[in-house]
């Protein structure tokens, strides 16, 4: 997994509330069990016409925000179904952080197993973050996940919380494998206790 320490990038506002994991990944796209490949579907039937055409109105769509990484969003981000391909998707298409002042609990929990920093800030903040992803391509955000703050363009800057484990996690890029090969040294001498005193196992 990619580590998250500082992201210097584009902001797209996303003033909607309750974004479910449908809107984000719709059920047809989840045949897959990669983690790649998604980014393309990512909000399809926000984004596309019928006849697979992009919908000039919607946000990531538009020029000044095609690079986007991180997303300003509306309240209870990724409500819906505990669909883990919702953070696949967004991660392919490039988001490594999503800002709102709530978010539904597995997919706040999915974003940090996926390497996505899900920032939950107060109403008051939000709204000064959305006028400033308002700017468009002009303006970036600066996420600093070590410091556990957010500057904006002008010079802004918000703190916000993170546990400590999910941070950890983050910064050294570390998925639940990951976490695991951290403790091999331990696995294995206790596999070589085990095949020593108890070989028929």
């Amino acid at each position: 997994m990619e580590k998250f320490e500082k992201l210097t990038a584009i902001a797209a506002p996303m003033p909607l509330i309750n974004i479910d994991t449908d809107m984000i990944i719709p059920k047809q796209f989840l045949k897959t069990i990669k983690r790649t490949g998604l980014g393309v579907s990512a909000f399809y039937e926000m984004r596309y016409n019928l006849d697979g055409s992009n919908k000039p109105d919607f946000v990531l769509n538009k020029e000044a925000y095609k690079d986007a990484n991180i997303l300003v969003a509306g309240d209870n981000f990724g409500c819906g179904s505990s669909r883990e391909h919702a953070p696949w998707a967004l991660l392919d298409f490039g988001i490594r952080c999503v800002i709102s002042t709530s978010f539904a609990d597995i997919f706040y929990n999915n974003c940090f197993k996926n390497g996505i920093l899900p920032v939950i800030v107060t109403e008051e903040q939000l709204r000064l973050l959305m006028k400033d992803a308002e700017k468009g391509s002009n303006s970036r955000m600066v996420v600093d996940l070590e410091n556990q703050n957010i500057e904006t363009s002008d010079g802004d800057v918000i703190a916000f919380d993170v546990d400590p484990h999910s941070k950890h996690c983050l910064i050294n890029g570390l998925d639940d494998i990951g976490l695991t090969l951290e403790k091999v040294a331990s696995i294995d001498a206790f596999e070589t206790k085990m095949a020593q005193s108890a070989p028929w196992v």
